[in-house]
């Protein structure tokens, strides 16, 4: 008797494991957890980020990188998938259809009113005018969420909700995109990102944040890189490096692209500033 209750038990247990894996997505089951919501420890070792075309193949649990333009950026991940940020219409001379683009319509060399219908997903950063709009798309191999943040609008008013920071996660990583953010993340938006292992920041210290308070924004970020983008000269670009120079390393780079991983994550908090490129057909 006893022998046929522990049976019993046994079968009853595997019974609701398989339910439960029955219950998960299995293309969930293809992207390596993030810690985006939760402070995790730095992770050890060196400053290993990795040069690569924009097209070539990208290695397991890495993700290549790609400054496009102005705020737009590829993201490619190892299964194939492209991530365009701030999609504009145009990233260059490559027939290459996104799989997911994002959008803010602070100005619009940030948005598009015509992208093209072939792209599967389009994530606009707003909704109707105050009302923000909330994304969380999971596509197995990355996760795609967004954060909404004000912005002025150019007569002097505003729209509650009208930009999005959009965070990416993928093999492990959480990669963040600031978008237009025209003001100081409260403390429920900080907590909302989470930790960004990664970060793409608007450097150019009018059309968004002042340069003291995007620093600040990025400090309390703590992420291992940052990527400034959105800059419109050498110097300005120049100014924002001499006030992150204290806490964070400075990695100038003649590349558009770079492959980063978990495991390569910089040891001490690092600037990487990109050469913008369009994406070249012939790569």
């Amino acid at each position: 008797m006893r022998g046929s209750v522990l049976v019993a038990i046994q079968v009853a247990i595997l019974f609701t494991v398989l339910t439960l894996r029955a219950a998960v997505p299995s293309q969930a089951q293809d992207r390596r957890p993030s810690h985006c919501i939760a402070i995790a420890d730095a992770m050890p070792g060196g400053a290993v980020l990795h040069r690569a075309a924009w097209n070539d193949p990208v290695p397991e649990q890495m993700v290549r990188l790609h400054h496009i333009a102005h705020a737009s950026f590829l993201i490619r991940t190892p299964g194939g998938l492209n991530v365009v940020t701030d999609f504009t219409g145009f990233t260059g001379s490559a027939a290459m259809i996104p799989d997911v683009v994002t959008m803010n319509h602070a100005h619009e060399t940030h948005w598009t009113a015509h992208p093209d219908p072939a792209i599967p997903h389009v994530l606009p950063g707003w909704g109707a005018f105050g009302e923000g709009i909330d994304h969380h798309l999971d596509l197995g191999e990355v996760l795609v969420r967004n954060v909404p943040t004000d912005i002025r609008s150019p007569g002097g008013g505003g729209e509650a909700n009208g930009n999005s920071i959009f965070i990416f996660e993928v093999a492990g990583l959480c990669i963040g995109h600031l978008g237009h953010l025209h003001h100081m993340p409260s403390d429920a938006q900080f907590a909302a990102i989470g930790r960004l292992d990664v970060v793409m920041a608007p450097v150019d210290g009018g059309l968004t944040l002042p340069l003291p308070e995007m620093i600040a924004v990025l400090r309390r970020l703590r992420s291992s890189v940052v990527i400034p983008m959105h800059w419109f000269s050498g110097t300005g670009l120049r100014g924002f490096l001499a006030g992150m120079a204290d806490d964070f390393e400075i990695d100038i780079r003649d590349a558009p692209s770079f492959e980063v991983s978990l495991r390569t994550l910089p040891s001490r908090p690092t600037v990487v500033v990109l050469r913008p490129a369009f994406l070249n057909g012939d790569e």
